[in-house]
């Protein structure tokens, strides 16, 4: 089995590639990214290409299977810049897989895609995909479930599947997340359970994680079975405040989330972090999702709770760990960050 999987050295492709490699089915994974690696995982090639630009059908010349993750946090700065890869280079994956005749694509969508909708009961995958209005993360999602909607209409003879997981965490993608998110102003040391002293109690801040080595098996799964259509993807338990303070050590502190998001607002504008405050609207406004279709139809199961990974990924950023590719490597930000101060915060993605 030949497997072409784009934005593969990022924090779930470099994952994705690993479980592809263990799977005796996979004979061959083409990782596309925008850099070349120095990684090495038995039977990847490695190929530079840039999914808003790039010639893709010959590197989806033959395959059996086409993994879509590749996909831009960053430039927070720049619409344009996210919009032109995120939702105008996955339609070209997609055409270019129809055209190639690839017979399975499989797409990397999101809890982010989902309308607004409950934390209690928790939404099958029948859920409206419309997204969050005021994230940019969440309506690139959605527009991007639009066009793979056409797109499955169009190719009726090619086996889609859209994986919607919760956030993903893992140790080794720590280095990458904190330049994601939370910039370079962040001391790594204080990222520790017991030195977090509140938690912000929010009814609505309940979210679903699940760790990158688990998501990939999902992937696999996806590629080397005959699954067909969107499954929820998440670990337990649920993390919210009371279950943030017991991992953490920390006390749960009303917050009216006006103040939440004012302060998010102020913090991105004085560029003193790279998060637009379109994330804190869209953790407070998705819905919690059930994962049974993904449990009885893919065969799969976390081995990892949610905490647990979300417990790792602190580590990492206490240890500055990372991986030996572009997007995930600890120096890729430059000697003290210098790199992400000097290109300014949320204006480039490394």
């Amino acid at each position: 089995m030949r497997v072409v999987v784009t934005g593969a050295t990022g924090n779930v492709g470099s994952s994705v590639v690993r479980a592809l490699s263990d799977d005796p089915a996979v004979d061959v994974i083409i990782g596309l990214a925008r850099r070349r690696p120095a990684l090495e995982v038995p039977k990847v090639e490695w190929a530079v290409a840039d999914v808003s630009r790039s010639d893709l059908r010959p590197l989806f010349r033959g395959a059996d299977a086409v993994v879509h993750l590749a996909w831009l946090i960053q430039p927070s700065r720049d619409e344009d810049t996210t919009y032109a890869t995120n939702v105008d280079g996955s339609e070209r994956v997609f055409r270019a897989a129809g055209e190639e005749g690839v017979p399975s694509l499989v797409y990397a969508s999101s809890v982010g895609a989902y309308s607004p909708g409950p934390k209690d009961p928790r939404v099958a995958e029948s859920w409206p995909t419309d997204g969050i209005a005021t994230s940019f993360y969440s309506r690139h999602k959605a527009e991007v479930e639009r066009r793979l909607d056409a797109f499955e209409a169009e190719s009726p003879s090619v086996r889609v599947v859209r994986l919607r997981p919760g956030l993903i965490f893992a140790r080794e993608a720590a280095s990458g997340i904190r330049r994601l998110f939370a910039g370079p102003f962040l001391p790594g040391f204080l990222v520790r359970p017991g030195l977090i002293p509140v938690v912000p109690d929010l009814e609505n801040l309940r979210f679903q994680a699940v760790h990158s080595h688990d998501i990939a098996e999902a992937y696999r799964l996806a590629v080397t079975g005959g699954a067909r259509g969107a499954f929820n993807v998440a670990a337990e338990p649920v993390l919210d405040p009371p279950e943030l303070g017991r991992l953490l050590g920390a006390r749960t502190v009303p917050v009216p989330a006006s103040v939440l998001r004012g302060a998010a607002s102020l913090t991105w504008r004085a560029r003193l972090q790279p998060t637009e405050p379109g994330w804190l609207d869209m953790a407070l406004g998705m819905p919690l999702m059930d994962t049974t279709r993904a449990r009885e139809e893919l065969g799969w199961q976390p081995r990892r709770t949610s905490g647990e990974a979300l417990l790792e990924l602190m580590a990492g950023m206490r240890d500055g760990a990372g991986l030996d590719t572009p997007p995930l490597a600890p120096g890729s930000g430059g000697p003290l960050r210098v790199d992400e101060l000097r290109t300014g915060v949320g204006k480039r993605s490394f």
